[in-house]
């Protein structure tokens, strides 16, 4: 039998939310906007901007990440590699061409779509930890590669040492600012697109079959669905904001490295922060990532190199009482409570 998905074989898939809930939700997203906008006039301290900036990065990140593994069930280790792509791109592309980074950000998020594609097409077909396991294994492979090449073709990667982003002007164009503030907005901006792409992939045919590839695989093909080109599309999409989201760390840092932006410890990152502030929705990984960021910036700023990865053992243990607990993430004692004070309103 082949068609469209029915409401039967979506069996433990989510169920579609009423118009109310949609309402409710558009209400929150309205709020958090114009909380997001307003943010820099009350927090002029360049630590907190930076901060936030650095919330709303792994936010994106995770919200990027959340696109396919979040609503497939594939949990991937490997995400970072699309990261370092779109990194590298935009900053050999202004270093070595002189075009803006916008152009690089661009190219960088399509070749990671072919790299997505690449890597996706023989390795759909696993499930479980074996798809995991591959992910991270194609992504260290990349980061020793490029760690340990100083340059290909004639281009200076400089392995190890990483790539600095000279300070050209400041302008719009160059993706290069005298303050912090315009790099807020930019992320915020990117975040609200992909949380926009997220939505409305939710209700649309791609969404809806990758929700039944995640209920019943087996069941999902039965009806007609080709499992794999539905996730290889998704996987496609992911990569490329993902690589928009590299580039945007390399430019607001002015530097790229192998073990930073094409590390395990991103890959996750972006996936702990989507898995604890719950996979498969639209806020969630923005939840994961306002609790979570900041305890790795604490960690990283203020404990320096006395603990090392002190953040990935608090994750470890926020992970373990997230299964525990909370197996669908914190969004979903958020939504309880916010049903439980609608009930209450007076109306």
């Amino acid at each position: 039998m082949h068609g469209s998905p029915s409401s039967a074989m979506l069996a433990g898939a989510p169920r579609a939310t009423g118009a109310p809930a949609r309402a409710g939700a558009a209400r929150v997203a309205a709020v958090l906007l114009v909380a997001g906008l307003l943010a820099p006039l009350v927090v002029r301290d360049e630590f907190f901007l930076h901060s936030l900036i650095m919330v709303l990065y792994f936010a994106y990140l995770a919200s990027a990440w959340n696109l396919m593994c979040g609503y497939v069930g594939q949990v991937s280790f490997g995400h970072s590699v699309f990261s370092g792509v779109g990194g590298y791109c935009s900053v050999l592309l202004l270093t070595g061409m002189g075009l803006s980074p916008w152009l690089g950000m661009l190219v960088g998020g399509l070749l990671a779509a072919v790299l997505a594609v690449l890597i996706g097409f023989p390795t759909m077909r696993l499930r479980g930890p074996y798809f995991a396991l591959t992910t991270i294994a194609v992504a260290e492979i990349v980061r020793i590669w490029v760690e340990n090449t100083d340059s290909v073709l004639g281009i200076a990667l400089k392995g190890s040492e990483g790539l600095s982003v000279p300070l050209i002007g400041t302008n719009w164009a160059l993706f290069q600012f005298d303050s912090k503030l315009p790099y807020y907005y930019i992320i915020l901006a990117m975040l609200v697109v992909v949380m926009g792409i997220t939505a409305l992939m939710e209700r649309s045919r791609l969404g809806v079959c990758l929700k039944a590839i995640r209920g019943d695989r087996d069941a999902a093909e039965s009806l007609g669905i080709n499992p794999t080109r539905y996730t290889l599309a998704a996987y496609a999409i992911s990569a490329f904001m993902t690589a928009l989201g590299g580039s945007f760390y390399a430019q607001f840092i002015r530097f790229i490295n192998p073990e930073r932006n094409m590390g395990v410890e991103l890959s996750i990152d972006m996936a702990l922060m989507s898995i604890i502030g719950g996979q498969g929705t639209v806020f969630g990984p923005l939840i994961g990532a306002a609790f979570l960021a900041p305890v790795a910036e604490f960690t990283r700023t203020w404990l320096g190199g006395q603990l090392p990865g002190l953040h990935l053992v608090l994750y470890g243990l926020v992970l373990i009482v997230a299964v525990l607990y909370l197996p669908k993430g914190l969004l979903d004692p958020i939504q309880r409570l916010g049903r439980r004070l609608a009930r209450r309103a007076p109306r």
